[in-house]
């Protein structure tokens, strides 16, 4: 529990004129008495390192007992058909709490929380309960302000905060991405040597999946993407129910989740094991790309340079694949590239797959990002020749390319935590056609 603490102790330093309230997750019903499978909030979880629902963390700054919780009380007869909860008594031995009380008392106690501070750090429209606990309390604070209650002047939401700190990576993160990652490449392994002409990919899905599971990874960090053929062209496709056919490639994109951290690999490989002279041109655009995107993300480096220098490869690679005509600098301007190009080249990294904090600051027009020694980002340039991309060249129509590795930034450089994953040409090859 030391990490979750330091990291309240550290926020109480960057907001010292407020108190903080976080809430957690709550259950959800998928269908009828249903519930979607639970997973903490992030931004709760990096706090207190909880991980049950309908709970609230309150943390008030320079208070001689700063962390409260609010948690789900003992209750025999649910913790019968649900598990066991925590409890108000153990959250405190276990989590730090310095109080804590059932969420049942949460309209009671939190205004006396509250009572002292003109300022509170929450993020609107993330709790329903509290959104509303809230605005009451500053409408009757306002009422009670003749008879000496201090007004409930600002709602401030402390996420911008939160995220940058999120944004640099601890030791013992970087340990659990790379577990996670670790993980996802066993996953891989075992889709390499499943994936052939005839099977579904699903099938290939189900052998990654399970080697998951048995390595650790309770769950996905986000839904795999098994896709054959043009269906590697649909960047979010998620359905996984075609057949493979002799001559397809498959794009697979997917992360396991290890103590919440999530990893975010992409490959893509000819399924009978051998490239086609036109998948060969194309991946290696985008292989390059990739290398060039990892060789820009360096201390120092803008954020959004990793993006910019892999988006150069890969429209010079259109021009060289016939794909577009024109000037390299015009076709990049006049963003000529998207009917083959359409998503970013980067993002973080962390407990979300796409995880918090911005790329530029004072917005989308400001400078980029520097990158500093502990970000975690991916580098996932590709190109796809789709049905939506008409005036593609013949031979690359069908083709859908995707690499991605997740890099953590140094002190000296980089890291590929996903170098173990094949990546070059042959090495693709070779995983594809071992048995």
């Amino acid at each position: 529990m030391d990490q979750f603490a330091e990291r309240r102790d550290r926020l109480s330093k960057l907001i010292t004129d407020g108190v903080i309230v976080v809430p957690a997750g709550h259950l959800a019903t998928r269908n009828n008495d249903v519930e979607f499978e639970f997973r903490q909030l992030s931004p709760f979880w990096y706090l207190t390192g909880f991980g049950e629902p309908d709970a609230v963390a309150v943390i008030r700054p320079g208070h001689e007992k700063p962390f409260t919780m609010f948690v789900l009380p003992r209750d025999p007869k649910m913790e019968t058909w649900t598990g066991l909860r925590t409890g108000v008594d153990a959250v405190q031995e276990k989590f730090g709490a310095d109080t804590a009380f059932p969420t049942t008392e949460l309209e009671k106690e939190l205004p006396k929380l509250l009572a002292e501070y003109e300022k509170v750090y929450y993020a609107l429209g993330s709790d329903k309960k509290l959104d509303e606990l809230l605005i009451d309390q500053s409408v009757k604070r306002r009422r009670m302000s003749p008879r000496g209650d201090k007004h409930l002047n600002e709602i401030v939401d402390p996420m911008p905060v939160i995220d940058q700190m999120r944004l640099i990576k601890s030791a013992a993160e970087v340990e659990c991405l790379q577990k996670a990652i670790d993980i996802t490449a066993a996953g891989f392994d075992i889709a390499f040597k499943s994936a052939r002409p005839g099977s579904f990919e699903y099938e290939v899905q189900a052998g990654m999946e399970i080697e998951f599971r048995r390595a650790g990874s309770p769950r996905n960090g986000y839904p795999s993407i098994v896709a054959s053929g043009e269906n590697a062209c649909i960047l979010h496709y998620i359905s996984n129910r075609d057949q493979m056919n002799d001559g397809d490639l498959l794009l697979i994109d997917a992360g396991a989740e290890y103590d919440l951290y999530s990893a975010d690999i992409t490959r893509t490989w000819p399924v009978n094991g051998k490239f086609t002279p036109e998948q060969k041109d194309v991946y290696e655009v985008v292989l390059a790309a990739n290398e060039a995107g990892i060789e820009a993300a360096k201390p120092g480096e803008d954020a959004m340079g990793v993006h910019d220098v892999a988006l150069k490869v890969l429209t010079q690679g259109l021009l060289d694949l016939g794909a577009l005509t024109g000037e390299l600098d015009t076709l990049i301007k006049d963003r000529g590239f998207l009917p083959y190009y359409m998503h970013g080249t980067s993002h973080w990294l962390g407990l979300d797959v796409h995880d918090s904090g911005v790329y530029r600051t004072g917005g989308r027009t400001g400078p980029s990002v520097k990158l500093e020694p502990g970000m975690a980002l991916t580098v996932e340039p590709g190109l796809y020749f789709g049905p939506f991309a008409e005036d593609a060249p013949e031979g690359l129509k069908g083709i859908g390319i995707r690499t991605e590795d997740d890099v953590l930034i140094t002190e000296d450089g980089n890291s590929v935590l996903t170098s173990a994953v094949p990546k070059t040409v042959d090495e693709i090859e070779e995983a594809a056609s071992a048995d």
